[in-house]
């Protein structure tokens, strides 16, 4: 499932994949495959990436109903 939060959200910031992966020490390419909905992030890289974008986990990988 494409995650379209995160990308809405790293939008909003005003921060490419580029940025956002630099800011959570992974690769741009790692950006890219969570919101496309081809990679599965530990735990770890969820809070990173809810860190720099400044929303909570809920706001971004909680399933919506």
């Amino acid at each position: 499932m494409k995650n379209l939060r995160m990308k809405a959200a790293r939008a909003g910031k005003d921060l490419s994949q580029e940025e956002l992966a630099k800011l959570c020490s992974v690769s741009r390419q790692t950006i890219s495959a969570i919101e496309k909905g081809d990679y599965n992030p530990s735990i770890y890289l969820c809070i990173a990436i809810c860190k720099a974008l400044d929303k909570t986990l809920d706001d971004l990988f909680w399933p919506e109903e």
